[in-house]
């Protein structure tokens, strides 16, 4: 029976997805609304977050900003659905792509393209899965058909590679050193094995080193690709890359990792409701620190 209701969920937004504009997001803001009204845990979780990225906001700051959140959320979420099943054309039109000229910059090295959690990240990714094949990682969700269409939709174009976390990260160096690139998502809370406390926005946070540890190994260029939302689409923009020093001391990995959350933070003030506040970024704590999640 779950199986079922996911199956018409689904496609119920999917339908809702290939609507015209002036229907979809005046539902999009109301299921936004809906939501947070009623997600009180992660209503709860976003408004922590902000708290403590940004003490110096009033109480109301951060409210405005958790309720443009959920409308945000409500419609990538809905939006999403033209990027894993409309036409080539139609990815096209919503999504611009801005700053390929960073990416060309590092024809003939290794890359792995920083993708930071900003709710345009499906529909980014799959702007940039037109223009080449690459290699990605993913989380299973615990839903099993939410998952298979998950990943149908975020493999669509040029036969790109999808590589699940339990495969580990050697899987995906290996197709890194035959030439793809990466698009690599590394601003999440997995636990503090092999992560390290970095600050974001002052606050410790488990990070992983992955991307250090990945551009150092294989002299990979690090090409960040942020994709944020506008009045009628969203713009994928490449930033400048850097490669991170060829050295395996813990400082220098500290440092590397420090300039990828720099760089995420400066991209989150820009547009501080589109980032994914809802996930507990500050999950794990440094030994003898209680949990800021209540």
């Amino acid at each position: 029976m779950m199986r079922l209701l996911t199956e018409m969920g689904l496609w119920c937004i999917r339908l809702l997805a290939f609507s015209p504009e002036v229907i979809r997001r005046p539902v999009s803001s109301l299921l936004g609304g809906a939501v947070h009204q009623f997600a009180r845990r992660r209503r709860s979780v976003a408004a922590t977050n902000l708290r403590l990225c940004f003490p110096h906001w009033t109480d109301h700051q951060r409210s405005a900003v958790v309720r443009q959140h959920f409308a945000c959320y409500m419609r990538a979420f809905i939006e999403r659905f033209i990027v894993w099943f409309g036409t080539e054309d139609a990815v096209r039109s919503l999504v611009k792509l801005e700053g390929l000229e960073h990416l060309q910059a590092a024809q003939g090295r290794p890359v792995i393209v920083l993708a930071p959690h900003f709710l345009g990240l499906d529909a980014g990714g799959l702007r940039f899965q037109l223009e080449q094949r690459f290699v990605s990682m993913y989380s299973n969700q615990s839903n099993p058909v939410l998952n298979a269409w998950t990943l149908q939709g975020r493999r669509r174009f040029n036969d790109s590679i999808m590589i699940s976390r339990q495969q580990g990260i050697a899987s995906l160096a290996r197709w890194v050193r035959r030439g793809l690139p990466a698009y690599f998502l590394p601003d999440m809370d997995f636990g503090p094995r092999e992560a390290l406390f970095i600050p974001f926005f002052g606050v410790p946070a488990a990070t992983v080193t992955s991307v250090v540890r990945l551009s150092r190994s294989l002299h990979a260029v690090v090409v960040p690709l942020v994709t944020t939302m506008t009045e009628h689409g969203y713009v994928a923009r490449f930033y400048p890359g850097w490669q991170h020093p060829d050295d395996d001391q813990q400082e220098t990995i500290a440092q590397g990792i420090a300039r990828m959350n720099q760089f995420i933070e400066a991209r989150v003030r820009e547009t501080p409701e589109q980032y994914l506040w809802t996930h507990r970024r500050f999950k794990s704590r440094p030994e003898g620190q209680p949990s800021v999640y209540g």
